[in-house]
């Protein structure tokens, strides 16, 4: 018979993995390549405006010790809560000019355009 301890430990466990699995399910568990690598320090996002291409991979990473989000305007994207050294990554697949902003520090807003692709 299996203690009841080590039934409720394996439940746990499985549990927390499903939790991790969904929390994370914006964020890769590992990161790609990215055509543009955007750094939030000193309450600011850098580069900015950025010029990118349609299919381009975007990571955004929180140099700041402060959390910070990556918010679109429009809501088409949106990081949620960045901690200290976190990374998120976004695929734009649609050309246009995106205004985003830290939904924690709503003065901190940049600009990513959008471009078609040149093939």
């Amino acid at each position: 018979m299996v203690p009841f301890r080590r039934i409720v430990s394996a439940a746990l466990t499985f549990g927390l993995a499903l939790y991790g699995a969904r929390a994370g399910a914006d964020t890769p568990a590992r990161s790609l390549p990215s055509a543009l690598t955007i750094h939030i320090k000193d309450f600011r996002f850098s580069p900015t405006p950025a010029t990118i291409h349609v299919g381009d991979r975007v990571t955004f990473v929180n140099d700041d010790d402060e959390a910070h989000t990556a918010t679109a305007i429009d809501r088409t994207f949106d990081s949620e809560g960045l901690d200290t050294s976190q990374t998120w990554q976004h695929v734009f697949a649609k050309p246009g000019v995106y205004k985003y902003f830290c939904e924690l520090h709503p003065y901190m807003t940049a600009t990513i355009v959008v471009e078609r692709s040149a093939t």
